[in-house]
């Protein structure tokens, strides 16, 4: 995908997020971003590691500050205790009528994931993107059980009461990515059978 494609797809997923009362923060996005990137397998080429607080991506960090250069995004500062918001600068309606094709073929995936993520706190979704992370990256018996006790080890912070918690869910966002329907259709999607679940 170009790297303004890219952008649009970010930008409509911050308003989609912010349309379901998220204040997009860094990490709304980048957690969003995983799981459109990873259940999805949407083209947008961030690499992510597991990082301090789940998947992250130097690489979407560095694009978002260059989205803020170019005018696309800016920044909101937001009241005490939390970080600032993203929100779209004077360059993000060019950039959404140079790519309505993108838009409208992913359009379904991003209103899924932000439906899904947009009213999560920053902890709840360093659990599920951790969970999603363990679920596709890491090798277990894909039992609940065996993925919880994955993410507490990773995360000693994550209770594993938490953490068989964000696999039930995420192993439900799996089963109802299936219906999310495309308007070109990507056979790249993941599968439940796919998954074992």
């Amino acid at each position: 995908m170009k790297r303004l494609q890219r952008d649009a797809v970010i930008l409509s997923l911050i308003e989609n997020l912010r349309a379901k009362r998220s204040w997009c923060g860094e990490t709304h996005i980048q957690k969003a971003t995983y799981f459109i990137q990873e259940l999805f397998r949407v083209p947008l080429e961030f690499e992510f590691v597991l990082y301090k607080h789940g998947p992250y991506s130097f690489d979407l960090s560095d694009e978002l500050t260059a989205m803020r250069a170019d005018a696309l995004l800016r920044l909101q500062p937001q009241p005490y205790p939390y970080g600032p918001s993203f929100i779209h600068g004077k360059g993000s309606k060019l950039i959404k009528k140079l790519y309505p094709k993108t838009l409208k073929k992913y359009n379904p995936i991003v209103k899924f994931v932000a439906d899904k993520l947009g009213g999560k706190g920053v902890a709840e979704l360093e659990r599920l993107a951790t969970a999603l992370y363990v679920t596709l990256e890491i090798k277990t018996d894909n039992s609940i059980e065996s993925r919880a006790q994955c993410i507490h080890k990773l995360k000693p912070h994550v209770s594993l009461e938490e953490a068989r918690d964000a696999v039930r869910v995420v192993d439900t966002f799996i089963k109802e990515s299936i219906g999310v329907e495309l308007t070109n259709h990507n056979p790249n999607c993941f599968t439940t059978s796919a998954l074992n679940i």
